[in-house]
């Protein structure tokens, strides 16, 4: 188990933590909460060795090991491929195979029945042993899961990590700590750089993860999901709750609530005590009664208890209405250079749609929405803005927009609304910029203060139209609810990238999917696009047209329907069958190979020849090898394959025509 035993730190004369303990179990799966600034970075840190408190330990058993995944600076190695880059995790694995390497180079020059020789094959024997107990042969097949669990396409495996922006280089990161499979894992904010896609298949990953994980998340649905405990952070104190984050929010309320009446029940008592030694303070006959009253306020320990302040909220300014059809595509087309990422694309926004956009990084998505904000030229077809528009826009870069010398009040008064310098604070407050921090200069805040500037900037001239590209990736619970609260009572139009589905679910009522060169809208919030599409990928999507006059969808329509998605499934288990043919035909022939190397060794005169002897024998060894690797590879495609069609099948569509 790990052990927290009396940890204390202060940064200056505030205590970030004041003597805290707590015990992880193997196996146990921990939410770390608390309100931003409580130090849960910190204290992953302190748990991961990165950093000392200034007193108290943390112990755990010498076998066991710990991973941790920081928020960001991750930098791999440059000239490195993804799977490279990834592979390196198994450093002495790789170390081992090319110790085999030079022992099978020396094997071929050593005399047969020499001693030398005689040392090098049990030295070789011995490390074939520890590369099958280390799942050598397994390797590439774990490698591959991971990475294309996390989003990555087989074609992405060979090219250089360098190609790749912050967020793929961060999943990269996750990738070689997944596959390190440590006692206890340690992910600060794992879920800011992955789609719904990837944050699903986590999600399920995390929750058969035989080890300990401490999970800093400000994704409610994420640690509901995957977290059974949670330990909160506040005010250098960290408290212990037996079940997700509802369960501590739900546990949190009762106890603030029982405390806040203990503290207006003390606090009476004081003021009576107080009251009667006033009032007897100079009389005789109670000078004793007095004496005994003042000793008792002295020894009191006192309820410590904050007033809940005023609840802070944001509410946009009443927007112009706008035309009913606020935003057009037609027949769009969208390339660069030879790629295509949309080709005849027709979609259109009317007035009050709350849409959340979905789908897979690198489908296209960031891209679409640049287009309808008007900031992304396109290739051909027609962008139509309805009438009476104005569009707000947020996306992460604005925050290069930003003038480094202005401090963050001078940048929100530069948005000319007008608003008195207390409104520009609360605002300001309400993502995260408390007391002085209004004062610091651009240029000195952090990536994700100044994404958090740009944000609570930008809503101060809101439009009627607005399009937000990941807008919670650096805002915490409390900032999240202020800004979800001020979008569920929008007039407006709304647009919203995010892979959160806490946020996004009271907010929207469409669901946009964004796949490669198409789109598919859903009549509902993101957990009910993700429970249909389990059940019907077509399901409410616009690009099927319903013959409203039968209920139903003509035979034609149907065939054709069906006919896309033969053509889908064709297109997804085609390579991935060719590939397990091509699989199939290595083992067959390794197996033949295989087969008549011992044919050879059950004949007595084989051991004549002692050059012969040393050379099959290597050689059979190494078929051995590749054979299990292609057998793992195989079962791997298989799998992938027989789920592929089962998701179709399910629907009655296989991959032979009718």
């Amino acid at each position: 188990m790990l052990h927290l035993d009396g940890i204390t730190l202060h940064f200056g004369e505030r205590p970030l933590f004041d003597d805290i303990s707590a015990i992880v179990n193997p196996g146990e799966r921990i939410g770390l909460v608390g309100p931003n600034g409580a130090g849960k970075s910190t204290l992953l840190k302190i748990i991961a060795g990165e950093q000392q408190p200034d007193s108290g330990s943390v112990s755990m058993s010498n076998e066991a090991t710990v991973g941790y995944l920081p928020q960001d600076g991750v930098e791999p190695e440059p000239g490195l491929t993804v799977f490279s880059e990834v592979e390196k995790v198994f450093d002495e694995l790789l170390k081992l195979r090319e110790r085999q390497r030079v022992l099978h180079e020396r094997l071929e020059i050593l005399e047969p029945g020499s001693h030398e020789h005689s040392e090098t094959l049990g030295e070789f024997g011995n490390i074939q042993h520890q590369l099958e107990n280390m799942g050598a042969y397994s390797l590439r097949a774990d490698i591959e899961r991971i990475l294309m669990g996390l989003g990555f396409q087989e074609t992405d495996f060979s090219r250089p990590t360098t190609e790749f922006s912050g967020g793929w280089l961060m999943r990269i990161a996750l990738a070689k700590l997944l596959l390190k499979n440590p006692t206890y894992l340690l992910l600060d904010e794992p879920t800011n750089h992955l789609d719904i896609e990837s944050l699903q298949w986590i999600e399920s990953f995390l929750k058969q993860y035989a080890g300990a994980i401490i999970i800093v998340s400000h994704d409610r649905a994420f640690l509901n999901s995957v977290s059974t405990r949670t330990l909160a952070l506040n005010r250098g104190d960290m408290q212990d709750y037996a079940g997700n984050y509802s369960f501590f929010e739900n546990k949190y309320a009762e106890e603030q609530e029982l405390l806040k009446k203990q503290f207006e029940n003390q606090q009476k008592q004081i003021k009576e005590t107080q009251r009667f030694i006033e009032r007897f303070r100079y009389k005789a006959t109670k000078a004793k009664q007095v004496q005994s009253r003042i000793k008792q306020l002295d020894k009191l320990e006192q309820i410590k208890f904050d007033d809940e302040q005023e609840e802070i909220s944001f509410r946009f300014p009443p927007p112009q209405r706008s035309g009913q059809v606020v935003l057009r595509l037609e027949a769009l087309v969208k390339k660069y250079g030879a790629y295509t990422v949309f080709n005849g694309l027709d979609y259109e926004v009317e007035r009050g749609d709350k849409i959340a956009v979905v789908g897979p990084n690198g489908a296209g998505k960031s891209t679409l929405i640049r287009i309808l904000a008007g900031n992304e030229p396109i290739t051909g077809g027609i962008r139509e803005p309805g009438y009476n528009v104005t569009t707000g826009y947020f996306a992460q870069h604005q925050a290069d927009e930003l003038n480094p010398e202005n401090t963050a009040l001078d940048e929100m008064k530069m948005a000319g609304t007008r608003d008195s310098e207390t409104r520009l604070r609360t605002i300001l407050g309400c993502f995260l910029f408390v007391g002085d921090d209004v004062f610091k200069k651009v240029k000195v805040l952090s990536g994700g203060e100044k994404s958090r500037l740009a944000l609570a900037k930008m809503l101060l001239n809101p439009g009627n139209f607005l399009i937000f590209d990941e807008p919670t990736n650096h805002l915490d619970m409390q900032s999240k609810n202020i800004l979800q609260q001020a979008l569920q009572q929008f007039a407006g139009t709304l647009m919203i990238v995010s892979h959160d589905r806490d946020f996004l679910d009271p907010i929207v009522s469409k669901t946009l999917e964004i796949q490669p060169e198409k789109i598919k809208t859903w009549l509902g919030n993101v957990s009910y696009y993700l429970e249909k599409k389990a059940e019907d990928d077509n399901t409410h999507n616009d690009e099927v047209k319903v013959d409203s006059s039968k209920n139903g969808i003509s035979r034609k329509e149907q065939r054709r329907i069906d006919a896309d998605k033969r053509n889908i499934l064709s297109k997804k288990v085609n390579p991935l069958k060719k590939r397990l043919s091509e699989i199939e035909s290595d083992i067959e022939s390794k197996e033949q190979r295989k087969a008549d190397i011992e044919s050879g060794m059950a004949d007595p005169s084989f051991y004549d020849d002692p050059a012969n002897v040393k050379e099959s024998s290597l050689e059979y060894e190494t078929i051995k090898n590749d054979l299990a690797e292609l057998l793992n590879k195989w079962e791997e495609i298989a799998g992938r394959i027989e789920f592929i069609e089962s998701s179709y099948e399910e629907q009655g569509i296989s991959g032979d025509k009718e």
